[in-house]
């Protein structure tokens, strides 16, 4: 090939990444895989690119993942970091690099295993515990293998780990099959429970619709002692899982929006727009129930959203 075209081909090749850099969003928002933090992330990239007329990408990806690359900074928001289910990402990122921001208005939330009243009603169970008896545990057998069945989350969930310390801390990790599935999956799971009058027993947490479509119960645990909860994180390195210990409730939960420092100085706007935002529970778990119940697109549903909610939008400016 003649050298005058290469030196075309590079010099356009050139071009075409300058102009894939030129043309990078202002903001790009992580979105893991669960619903709520699907519906605050557009909500986000609506608000962000109507109120201060910048662009916004997102990009979907795991906490771990969204957490590297805000660190890195490319990416720039995490719209969901929940604690202390991401205190592991709080300690290293927001406290001792300080290369995130944790936007002081929190969620309430709570975490917990729940089954329906009508398994409870059926079985008999009422803590957590109850599942380390093998007969009781076969009452949640769906798959004929003689052990019950129960989902802990999904994979990439910071509380499917602490879901895994959990079961061994009560032993019912010995008796119960664990299963990691998308929720979406997992909520298929309870409505043909549901329907078919079979027991389940599965991770539960508010904010969620899951609480307003089925009747569930709560099991009932020891009260959250910080003493007896030690979680210590998946590594390379073997024993993490038994150095680990989680036999009591959760800690209550707060949800917050995180975002990289570096937008404090590339875009100061968004970062203290950001720094502002206030939703409730109530809020977030409408906005679930309007993406997966109501199966509202949700870049049409977060515009709509929007909207409707210009001056509470409006409060989140700088």
């Amino acid at each position: 090939m003649h050298s005058s075209k290469l030196l075309a081909m590079s010099c356009a090749a050139a071009l075409s990444a300058y102009g894939a850099i030129a043309q990078a969003a202002d903001v790009v928002i992580g979105v893991p895989n669960w619903p709520s933090v699907r519906a605050t992330a557009h909500v986000l990239k609506v608000a962000l690119e109507s109120k201060l007329g910048i662009e916004v990408e997102l990009q979907e990806g795991e906490n771990r993942t969204v957490f590297e690359a805000m660190d890195a900074g490319t990416i720039h928001v995490h719209p969901e970091l929940w604690l202390p289910n991401m205190s592991n990402f709080k300690g290293l990122y927001v406290d001792a690099k300080q290369t995130i921001r944790m936007n002081p208005n929190a969620v309430s939330g709570e975490q917990a295993m729940c089954v329906t009243k009508a398994s409870a009603d059926r079985t008999g169970i009422v803590a957590l515990k109850d599942l380390t008896d093998a007969d009781m545990a076969s009452q949640f057998d769906n798959d004929g293998d003689g052990k019950g069945d129960i989902w802990i989350g999904a994979s990439g969930w910071a509380s499917t780990t602490v879901e895994k310390i959990r079961a061994r801390s009560y032993g019912y990790d010995d008796t119960m099959t664990l299963l990691e599935m998308d929720e979406s999956d997992a909520l298929a799971r309870l409505d043909s429970a549901v329907e078919n009058d079979r027991n389940i027993v599965l991770f539960c947490y508010t904010p969620h619709h899951m609480f307003a479509q089925h009747e569930l119960v709560r099991l009932e645990e020891p009260a959250y002692d910080a003493k007896r909860w030690l979680i210590v994180q998946p590594s390379a390195t073997p024993g993490w899982l038994e150095r680990s210990t989680a036999g009591v409730a959760w800690d209550a939960a707060s949800i917050h929006v995180a975002y990289a420092a570096s937008l404090e100085v590339d875009q100061p706007d968004a970062a203290s727009m950001l720094a502002n935002v206030a939703l409730d529970a109530e809020t977030l778990t409408g906005m679930t129930h309007a993406l997966v119940v109501e199966q509202k697109g949700p870049a049409e549903f977060a515009a709509q959203w929007v909207e409707e909610n210009a001056d509470t939008v409006d409060g989140w400016l700088p």
